[in-house]
This record gives structure tokens, C-alpha cells and sequence, in this order.
């Protein structure tokens, strides 16, 4: 822009300098023209009254630099002329100020050289005895005046383009440097010309504008960043050419990319033929999905296309993973068969029993033992139908029961009393220690908690052994410990003992009836608590379970 404002005002300036030029040229031209004319006919009027006066006489001895003098017959014929012999000069009556001057008295014309580069200016009088005293004089043209003055005329441009040259310099420096200082952030501070105050006003709006919308879009961005931030799916936005404009956690964790991937295609993350089709079918306005395998991992990827109008304006992926999925569904199906397999035992002892007994094939005395056993497969029935409904509480959320402030010490006091028979008829010795430990919860699940805990310690423990129950509180936390020196658990089963229906020692299991859904219920019930568990045991030694609240 500088130097196209620089060429302007340069051309300007130059243009100005020509014309003036010209324009003093020819006003000067014509107005020394006029006075010469002046000077020519005065002087005509004084050769006029010499010639009057004298006669032939006033030719006698006439020299002159400045004029030319013809003394002109009324007939054309030259009787006198100051430069040349009138003897070989041509009839001048047809000559326009010598014809002008016999027709009115005084005639004036003006004519070229051959060469253009002069003019002559004629003035002619006629006298009392029909004779013409003509005058003339040679004036330069305005080009062979010029061309006399070419060496000053060129100093004097030179000088004056050399100064339109830095004027115009200077002047367009000074007319963009508050363009080039301008600030958008804050055009209010630059010091502009009044002609720059519209400019700075519309830019001042704009800036206002812009901030507001910023401001708008980074609130929506954190809005949308905080709802995908903590979804467990994967979320991938696209636009029409797959470049990935956003990307939540879950997907760059799935995909196991970085975040800042933003900006780059897709398909240099994965370019697979599967996914080319599925972002093909996003592009063309369908929906589509598609399983892939990353990392060992089994995922399921779904592609909505974003519509704006009729035009698809880019694509939503959706990356689920579908080894929690496929794991509910086994754990479904085998909770299913356990279900099964525990209630079709019971029934079939049941059933078999009470066909006994109708058909009057048992001894009389045998009766009780067979309706003891039908009683024992009840009561178990009834314990794993239990279990089974508590679980299925918990799994909905326990939203019916009520948190309450719970002294956890009180709680497993309260329990190792109520199994206290069990244990002693398994030869278990039953004990509480630990300081008061009160908390937040829920008390029918805490107490679910140590009951089962303790259940399971004296169940898989041996005569003459222990269990302790301890509970103590901390700045941060409570935490419930139930130790034993049982059978112990394998290191390889460890992971899997909160599993519903999963058995360490399958036949020990039965001889004291467990259904396998105790520890299920005690990691359900820490869950709703916030708590975590962790263990510690060794076959043969025994095993320690803390719950940390």
C-alpha cells in the first residue's frame, strides 16, 4: 500500500510540475507576444510619420537589427525593404497585412519560418500617398523556447521531482504508519487522523464482537469438553475431510493417541479398510458401524454423519469397548447357570426325599432324618434366594435405604455376637478389637459387610482356629480388617473370589452350605460406600480382608 499511495502523490506531483510548466509557458508566451506586437506597432507608427515627413531621405543611412523595414508601392511592388534588394523581391499586395493595410489603413498577420522553430509578426501602415510602410520582427516559438532553455528547465524538474520524490516519501510513510501501528486487540490506543476514525471505530466494534463470540465458544468447548471428558465411550469429531476437530478421553485412550491429535486425518491413525468404508458411508449421509481390534482390545465404532442443511458437514464416531460388555454378558449367562445349577440341587434332594416319603417306602423311624434333610434344603434354598434379592438390591442402587451416622464398632460387635454360635460349633474362636470408628453409612449393608466377611472366615477355617474382627479410624478414613489362620486362598484365584457363585474349595462349599454370593454382596456393599477392599492370604496361613471406608 505504501507504494502505491508513493506512486500517486509521485504522479500527482509530476503531473503538477507539467502542467504548470506548460501552463506558465504559454501565459508567459502569449503575454511577451502581446507586448512585442505592441513594441511593433508603435515602432511602424514611427517610420510611418519619418517617411511622411522625409520622404527617401528617411531610408538614407537606416540601420536596424530588430526590425525588418519595406517600403511597399500601392501596387505590391517593393520600393524598399532594410535586408534584402527590392529589385529581386516578389509583389507583396497579396500579402495579408499589406493587403489589410491598403483596404483600412493598418494591417498585422503573423507567419511561420519553414522550419517552425520561428515566427515573424508583420505590422503595415498606409501612408497619405497609397504607400505601405510594413515592420516585422522575428518571434521565437514556445518550442524553440523551451529547447533554450532546456538546461534550466531540466535543473529546475530534477530539483522539483527530486522533492516530490521525498514529499511523497515521507507523506505516504506518514499516511500508512497508523495502518501499520494499529492494533486490533486495542485500536482505541493508536493515534489516528480523523479520516482513520471510522476504520477504528468498525474495528473496536468487531474486536467487542469477536471477544463476545470467543468468550461464547470457549464456554461452549468447556461445556462440551466436561460432558465427554467423563464418558466411558470414545467420541470423535470429524469434519468433511476427516480431519479430527475434537476427541474426549476415552477415545484417545481407547486408540491410545494423544490429544494432540486435533487437526490431523484420521485415517493416519487408522487406515484400515474398514474404517475408509465406514467414514465413506458417513460422508454419502448413512449411518454405519464397524468392530476393530486395538491393542488387544475389542471395540465397536459407530459413524453418525453431521448434516447442516442438505450437505453432510462431517461425522460423529462413537468407539465403544466391548470387553466390559462381553464380560457382563458371560458373567450374566454364567449367573444365570449358577442360579441353575444351586436351585436344581436343593429341589432335586427335595423332590426326591418327599417321593420317598409318599410312596411309604421309608421306615418309620427313618421319617425325621428324611424330613430334617428336606428342611436343610429348604432353609438353603431360601438363604440363595435371599442372597440373590439382596444382590440384585444393591445392583439398583440401595436408593430405599437410608445413611445414617453408624459406629462400625458397635456394628461388628453386634454381628460376632450373632455368629458367635456358629463359631463355636465349628471350633472357631470369635473375637473384636480395634477402637470406635464412626461414619456415614448405610448400617443394614455394613453389617452385611462384617457378616459375611466373618461368615466366610469361620466357614473356611479349621477347629481350634481364629477370627478377628478389628476396626479403627484414621484422619481420613475407617477401615474394617477380619483375619484368619483358615485353609487360605490360591494366589491365581485371588482376582476372581467377589465373583457370584465362584468357589475356592467347591466340595467344602457344600459340606457347609454356601451359596458363593457372600463376598459378591460385601464388594456391592463397599461400592455404594465408596470403599475399597484389599487382601492379603497365603494356603495354609490363613487370610486378612480390610475394607477401607
Amino acid at each position: 500500500m505504501t507504494k502505491r499511495i508513493f506512486r500517486s502523490i509521485f504522479a500527482v506531483a509530476a503531473a503538477v510540475l507539467l502542467a504548470s510548466f506548460v501552463l506558465i509557458t504559454g501565459v508567459l508566451y502569449e503575454h511577451f507576444s502581446n507586448n512585442q506586437m505592441e513594441q511593433l506597432r508603435a515602432q511602424t507608427s514611427l517610420a510611418a510619420q519619418g517617411v511622411e515627413k522625409s520622404g527617401d531621405d528617411y531610408f538614407v543611412g537606416l540601420k536596424t537589427r530588430s526590425f525588418r523595414v519595406t517600403w511597399i508601392a500601392s501596387d505590391g511592388t517593393v520600393l524598399y525593404d532594410s535586408e534584402a534588394d527590392p529589385a529581386e523581391m516578389e509583389n507583396h499586395a497579396s500579402r495579408e497585412e499589406v493587403s489589410q493595410a491598403l483596404k483600412d489603413g493598418t494591417g498585422e498577420s503573423t507567419r511561420y519560418s519553414t522550419t517552425l522553430m520561428e515566427r515573424r509578426l508583420y505590422s503595415a501602415q498606409r501612408l497619405s500617398d497609397g504607400t505601405v510602410i510594413r515592420l516585422s520582427c522575428v518571434q521565437y516559438t514556445p518550442l524553440t523556447l523551451v529547447l533554450g532553455m532546456i538546461q534550466p528547465v531540466v535543473v529546475i524538474a530534477a530539483v522539483a521531482l527530486g522533492a516530490s520524490l521525498w514529499l511523497a516519501s515521507g507523506l505516504s510513510k506518514r499516511i500508512v504508519r497508523p495502518l501499520n501501528e494499529l492494533t486490533l486487540d486495542q485500536p482505541e490506543k493508536i493515534q489516528t487522523y480523523e479520516e482513520l476514525t471510522p476504520l477504528t471505530e468498525k474495528l473496536r466494534s468487531q474486536q467487542n464482537q469477536l471477544r463476545y463470540q470467543e468468550q461464547e465458544l470457549r464456554r461452549r468447548r468447556d461445556e462440551f469438553d466436561a460432558a465427554t471428558a467423563g464418558m466411558i465411550e470414545g467420541l470423535v469429531l470429524l469434519n468433511e475431510q476427516g480431519i479430527i476437530l475434537s476427541i474426549n478421553n476415552a477415545a484417545t485412550r481407547f486408540l491410545n493417541i494423544s490429544r494432540y491429535c486435533v487437526g490431523k486425518d484420521i485415517l493416519l491413525l487408522n487406515n484400515s479398510l474398514e474404517m475408509q468404508e465406514l467414514l465413506g458411508k458417513a460422508r454419502s449421509g448413512e449411518h454405519g458401524e464397524m468392530e476393530t481390534i486395538h491393542g488387544g482390545v475389542n471395540y465397536r465404532v459407530y459413524a453418525s454423519p453431521v448434516i447442516s442443511g442438505e450437505k453432510v458437514t462431517g461425522a460423529v464416531l462413537l468407539i465403544i469397548d466391548m470387553t466390559e460388555k462381553e464380560k457382563a454378558e458371560r458373567l450374566r449367562r454364567e449367573f444365570s447357570a449358577n442360579v441353575s445349577h444351586e436351585l436344581k440341587t436343593p429341589l432335586h434332594t427335595i423332590s426326591g426325599c418327599a417321593e420317598i416319603l409318599a410312596n411309604g417306602i421309608v421306615k418309620s423311624e427313618d421319617v425325621p432324618h428324611f424330613a430334617l434333610q428336606i428342611q436343610s434344603e429348604a432353609k438353603r434354598m431360601i438363604k440363595l434366594v435371599e442372597d440373590i434379592i439382596k444382590l440384585s438390591h444393591l445392583d439398583e442402587g440401595a436408593e430405599d435405604m437410608q445413611r445414617e451416622p453408624v459406629d462400625l464398632k458397635t456394628v461388628a460387635s453386634t454381628t460376632v455376637e450373632n455368629l458367635k454360635p456358629a463359631a463355636k460349633e465349628a471350633g472357631v474362636e470369635l473375637s473384636v478389637d480395634g477402637d470406635s470408628a464412626v461414619m456415614t453409612g448405610i448400617p443394614q449393608l455394613l453389617e452385611a459387610i462384617v457378616y459375611n466377611l466373618c461368615e466366610n472366615a469361620i466357614k473356611y477355617n479349621h477347629s481350634g482356629g481364629y477370627v478377628k474382627v478389628t476396626t479403627r479410624k484414621t484422619e481420613k478414613s475407617v477401615v474394617l480388617t477380619v483375619e484368619d489362620n483358615g485353609i487360605g486362598i490360591p494366589e491365581e484365584q485371588q482376582e476372581r473370589i467377589f465373583e457370584r457363585f465362584y468357589r475356592v474349595d467347591k466340595s467344602h462349599s457344600k459340606e457347609v452350605g454356601g451359596t458363593g454370593l457372600g463376598l459378591s454382596i460385601v464388594k456391592h456393599a463397599a461400592a455404594l460406600h465408596n470403599a475399597s477392599i484389599s487382601m492379603h492370604s497365603a494356603v495354609g496361613e490363613g487370610t486378612s480382608i480390610s475394607v477401607v471406608f
